[in-house]
Parts: C-alpha cells; sequence; structure tokens
C-alpha cells in the first residue's frame, strides 16, 4: 500500500517534539508499505525507508512556529497548505492519504490530493481546530471563525476516516459532522523502549518538558517553586514565554532552555521525582492528548496534571500521578510537598504509571491500530 503522508511538523528521535509522525512512519514501512512524508523544509531525503519530501512555505519547528505573532502564524500555516497541494500532485498514485493537524490547513494538500488521486483521505485531529485558537484568543475576527469553522466541518465530513488522539477530540469532531463509526480513538503513545524508569534522584526533583508558550500554565509553576525552596524544579524547553521565565525563576528553578534531542529529554524523565504536565485554564484543553504525559508514564514517574477530564481520570483511575487545579500554585506547592513527604507513595504511583503505559499506550499497538484505520479507509 502506497501511503502519502501530510504532517508539517516532521521530527525523528534527533530532534525534539511530538514524533508521532515518524514512529507511526517508519513502523508502516517496516510491515512493507511505501510511505511519502509531506513536510516544512527542503529537498528529499530517505528517513529510515521514509520517503521525506521537503516543501517550502512554512516553519518545519512547531515552537518556532507558535513564538510568533498569530497573524504570522496563520499566514506560515497558509503558505505550507499551497505549497504542499502543489507537491501532493506530483505522482506517484497513493493508495490512501493521511494528513495530521494542527493546523487544519493541513487537509487541504490531503483533500487536493485525494481529488486528484481519487483516493480515500484519513484526517488526525491532534487538537481541536479552530476551537482552540479561537478559546486562546488567535482568531477573534468572527467571519475568519466563520470561515474555520465550515472548513472543519467541510473536512470531517469528507474524509473517509478520522483519527482523534483523546475522547474529548472525538466528541469535537462528531459535533463538528464526523460520523460517529467513522471516528477512530488513537491516543498519543508511550515510548517503552527510550523513556525508561531510572533511579530517584538524591534530591526531590519536579520537571517540565514542552513548550514554554501562550497554552501553558508555567507562571503557576515557578510561584509554587517559591513556596518550596526545598525542592528543585527543571523547566525544559523553549517557547514564546521562556525569557519571562528565565527572569523571574527563583534560584531552586533551573530554565535549561530546549533539549538537544528526545533522548535528552528521557533522560531528564527518568531523573526525576515528578514530571508536570500543565496548561493554561482554558476549556478546550482539557481535550488535548500531550506528549509529555505518556513521556512521563512510559518513564515511570508519577504525573502531574492540572486539566479536568480525561488527564485527571487518567493519573487518579490509575493511581498513577495526582491532579492540581489550574493556575492554582499553592494547591501544586501542597500535592508536590506531599509526594515529597510521601517517598513510597511517589514510589507506587511511578510503577502503575509505567504499567498503564505498557497496557495501554505502547506506540507498536497504536502504530497497528492506525495502519489498521488506513487499511479499511483504502479498502484492503
Amino acid at each position: 500500500m502506497r501511503i502519502l503522508y501530510l504532517h508539517q511538523f516532521f521530527i525523528t528521535r534527533a530532534g525534539v517534539g511530538g514524533t508521532r509522525s515518524y514512529e507511526f512512519a517508519r513502523r508502516f514501512v517496516s510491515r512493507g508499505h511505501a510511505v511519502r512524508m509531506l513536510t516544512a523544509g527542503e529537498g528529499r531525503q530517505d528517513v529510515e525507508g521514509i520517503e521525506v519530501v521537503g516543501v517550502r512555505g512554512g516553519y518545519s519547528d512547531y515552537v518556532r512556529a507558535t513564538a510568533i505573532s498569530h497573524p504570522r502564524r496563520m499566514l506560515a500555516f497558509a503558505r505550507f497548505g499551497l505549497a504542499a497541494s502543489a507537491a501532493a500532485l506530483r505522482g506517484p498514485r497513493p493508495d490512501v492519504i493521511y494528513a495530521t493537524s494542527p493546523p487544519l490547513t493541513t487537509a487541504l494538500p490531503a483533500l487536493v490530493a485525494a481529488v486528484r488521486w481519487r483516493a480515500p483521505f484519513v484526517f488526525e485531529v491532534r487538537d481541536l481546530w479552530p476551537e482552540a485558537p479561537i478559546q486562546m484568543g488567535a482568531l477573534p475576527n468572527p467571519v475568519l471563525r466563520r470561515a474555520a469553522r465550515a472548513l472543519e466541518r467541510f473536512v470531517v465530513r469528507r474524509s473517509a476516516r478520522v483519527i482523534a488522539l483523546s475522547p474529548g477530540i472525538e466528541r469535537g469532531v462528531v459535533a463538528a459532522g464526523a460520523r460517529p463509526e467513522r471516528v477512530a480513538l488513537i491516543p498519543n503513545a508511550a515510548d517503552l523502549d527510550l523513556f525508561r524508569p531510572g533511579p530517584p534522584p538524591d534530591r526531590f526533583r519536579v520537571s517540565y518538558f514542552g513548550t514554554m508558550g501562550d497554552a501553558n500554565d508555567l507562571a503557576a509553576v515557578v510561584e509554587a517553586a517559591r513556596l518550596l525552596e526545598d525542592v528543585e524544579f527543571v523547566l525544559m524547553g523553549d517557547g514564546k514565554h521562556r525569557g519571562r521565565l528565565e527572569r523571574s525563576a527563583p534560584p531552586n528553578v533551573t530554565v535549561t532552555g530546549a533539549a538537544a534531542s528526545k533522548r535528552e529529554v528521557a533522560r531528564l524523565a527518568a531523573s526525576s521525582s515528578a514530571c508536570l504536565t500543565v496548561f493554561k485554564d482554558v476549556p478546550v484543553l482539557a481535550t488535548a492528548s500531550p506528549n509529555k504525559l505518556f513521556d512521563t508514564f512510559a518513564a515511570g514517574r508519577p504525573a502531574i496534571v492540572n486539566m479536568d477530564g480525561w488527564m485527571r481520570s487518567l493519573v487518579e483511575d490509575n493511581d498513577a500521578g495526582l491532579y492540581v487545579r489550574a493556575g492554582d500554585a499553592r494547591d501544586l506547592a501542597g500535592k508536590l510537598a506531599w509526594l515529597r513527604d510521601h517517598p513510597e507513595d511517589a514510589e507506587r504511583m511511578g510503577r502503575n504509571a509505567r504499567a498503564l503505559a505498557e497496557r495501554e499506550f505502547d506506540r507498536e499497538r497504536l502504530a497497528a491500530r492506525a495502519l489498521a484505520v488506513l487499511e479499511e479507509a483504502a479498502g484492503r
């Protein structure tokens, strides 16, 4: 089967960020399928059997894309959509087209290719767009909001199948017009070979790894650190608010900047006592399926989450971490102090987290489920 895969932010383990498209694509190749990946960049290269085709017009770095102003970001997304549409018109003919968002505009070249090649189109929704930028204030124009919502409805209705990464996203795409029987829930996954438990650190250490942008509640983390002078905080990442965090951080907070590779993130997780998955208190963000949460599970560390809903249920129902109220530094400090003072409970939660990753979020199993969706859409 020939798979035309579109993802603007294609990243391998040598980079930093979500590697889902790389991990899935290389597993598709290992099962005998041909994968052509259209992504932001330049030139062609072979990546473990994946034909990676870079197209100009948009940012290849998600952190950089989210650090610029909202109008410039939307323009960059549109440029990539146009450039990828031209590339998608060139052969060979695919048996199925697989496009992943965000941004929502990634669906446009996929739709163009679907018409050109008369091939089915599978749309993967990692975040609810346009609802996420609307609630975050990135799309204030009412005309553009209506247009974006109309595009969302058009895309999910034209898709042969839709892959949603969380129950909240699944409900969102059904509300936008996707037929429930055509929606498959395939969450983000845990890389069990890369993220592994390590010995606990000598000093209680709390880590965050990921984007430092508008959607992340890191100001509350810094305030919680002021209340816990004997706890070490490590914030690894880059983004729009990194400079402000560095300037405001107390002595027990280290802002390291972006990791050099995914393996560096794995080392930090393994050397932590607990890992944070925190967001701004915006309702749509509770539907997210964040990589950092599943990396935390794989690393066998208690996960601290501040979104009520699916993420809270995952950690509480499986005794794999703690829930704290979004934006509440005192609640966060209190829960971390409890973990610090109850090492046996923290160790138990870490074991449960690793077991959860192995049981429900193994990358091999979820890649096989995604491939089954593509094969079904292609009529195989």
